[in-house]
């Protein structure tokens, strides 16, 4: 199993990876499906079923869908661009792909959300067609929005693609125990076992470069986080707060007078940032998801910042190792909070960043293992009910508890000495466990917990 680090990391759009990029990116391949048919296309169609019905509008998940088939994808996305193409497509019932002409696409019919059952494959599923003159099908593909930004067919999923081994790698780990015996053998840590991997598939410069792009984005995130003002998008009338928080924190300084705990409020404003800018549609990194997407900046962010002897030299590593442990959930269990709740997505990132920041504080690669167990063990059970179905409440907040988790989880695994009872690969199974015993109520589709005991307007 090899997930590589720039799949498990990619630069893309708020406010959901599974279910505004995801998808676009569906919409993308749909396109070039339909310009490899021999068919000629007049009109498009698009339905969205289970989670991606229900709470599709608060993630603008109709607007992604409709803007991927006019030719936008994630990582290439120009606000501009694309508000005077959605424009442009309400006023005409026109939509005009690149290279297929202008097509039939009247948002009002022709985009639907299907409340009934979900699709039987997955969580996040959604059809596209495309019709010709007379308005009759000549194409149809189904896609599953998986997590993370992830798509699979129909086919795909039933073949067991995401799944699949690929090429072969020096340390082709599945399991958090493969790891470690892969790591012990090898005398090497779980980043450089992860960095000869990626060198199958590209230049140490090119991985080098990667890894510095990410980590910029993700970091220009924070900036813009912590400068942003005024009301999130989607009618819950949420005030964006980290402006307000970092200006406080820095009134804080040299007065001698600020508690030790304060540096949890840091590290919360660090990933708060991040998500705020999620939910107002801005640029974002999924680690692992856009949901989730706080906590590991965050905590590279408060390393940086705030550790004495920190240096940016770490961040390939930090990454890397959090990416290897980021593939671990996604194929032992699930980053979808749709399929596992949210202890899959910001429980997820939290093991990830644990395992990260216990890697470039020095552990050996059992205190990394440890230290993503017991940040996603206390992640475990977490249920997904955002409010009005809106990237917003309770996830803005909850991407800053998880930062705090993680850097707690990490600074646990590092007092021992890696022996503990329950594993890392324990652990992600019970995620997985809970996550298919977890009511559909509590998994993205707002229809339990918060989302029904807090007004939405």
């Amino acid at each position: 199993m090899f997930l590589s680090v720039f799949d498990m990391f990619k630069v893309g759009i708020g406010p959901s990876s599974s279910h505004t990029m995801g998808p676009m990116v569906a919409a993308a391949r749909f396109l070039q499906t339909l310009r490899g048919s021999p068919f000629h296309a007049h009109g498009l169609r698009a339905s969205l079923h289970g989670s991606l019905a229900f709470t599709g509008v608060g993630h603008a998940t109709d607007r992604a869908t409709i803007l991927g088939l006019a030719g936008f994808e994630p990582a290439s996305y120009d606000p501009e661009k694309a508000e005077a193409a959605l424009a442009a497509i309400h006023a005409t019932n026109t939509i005009a792909p690149p290279g297929l002409g202008m097509l039939r696409f009247d948002p009002k019919t022709d985009m639907v959300f299907d409340y009934g059952p979900a699709l039987p494959g997955h969580a996040n599923g959604m059809i596209l067609r495309a019709t010709d003159a007379e308005g009759d099908v000549i194409l149809e593909e189904t896609y599953y929005s998986i997590g993370g930004g992830f798509v699979l067919t129909a086919a795909e999923l039933a073949r067991g693609e995401a799944a699949k081994g690929g090429t072969p790698v020096p340390h082709p780990f599945e399991t958090a125990a493969q790891m470690l015996e892969m790591a012990k053998k090898s005398g090497l840590s779980i980043a450089q076992m992860k960095r000869e991997n990626e060198l199958v598939f590209r230049t140490k410069a090119e991985i080098d470069a990667g890894i510095a792009r990410l980590w910029e984005v993700m970091n220009n995130c924070i900036t813009r986080g912590m400068a942003g003002e005024g009301i999130l998008p989607g009618g819950l009338k949420v005030r964006r707060r980290a402006r307000g928080i970092h200006e406080a924190l820095l009134a804080e300084r040299g007065l001698n007078m600020t508690a030790p705990h304060t540096i949890n409020d840091w590290m919360s404003l660090y990933a708060m940032a991040v998500n705020e800018e999620n939910a107002a549609g801005g640029q974002v990194v999924t680690a692992p998801t856009n949901g989730a997407a706080g906590v590991l900046p965050a905590t590279l962010r408060y390393y940086l910042d705030h550790v004495p002897g920190a240096t940016p030299a770490k961040i390939g590593d930090f990454l890397l190792t959090a990416a290897a442990i980021g593939g671990l959930c996604k194929h032992n269990a699930s980053i979808s909070g749709a399929e596992c709740g949210c202890q899959a997505e910001v429980g997820s990132a939290a093991a990830m960043a644990a395992a990260a920041l216990c890697a470039v504080l020095g552990g050996t690669p059992e205190q990394v293992e440890n230290a993503a167990e017991i940040a996603l063990e206390h992640h475990l059970g977490m249920t997904c009910d955002p409010v009005k179905g809106l990237v917003q409440v309770p996830c803005i907040e909850r991407n800053g508890l998880g930062a705090i988790k993680a850097v707690s989880a990490a600074s646990l695994a590092l007092r021992g000495d890696g022996i503990h009872l329950v594993s890392l690969d324990a652990c992600i199974e019970t995620m997985r466990q809970t996550g298919h015993d977890m009511h559909e109520k509590y998994k993205e589709t707002s229809l339990g917990g918060l989302a029904v005991n807090v007004p939405n307007c």
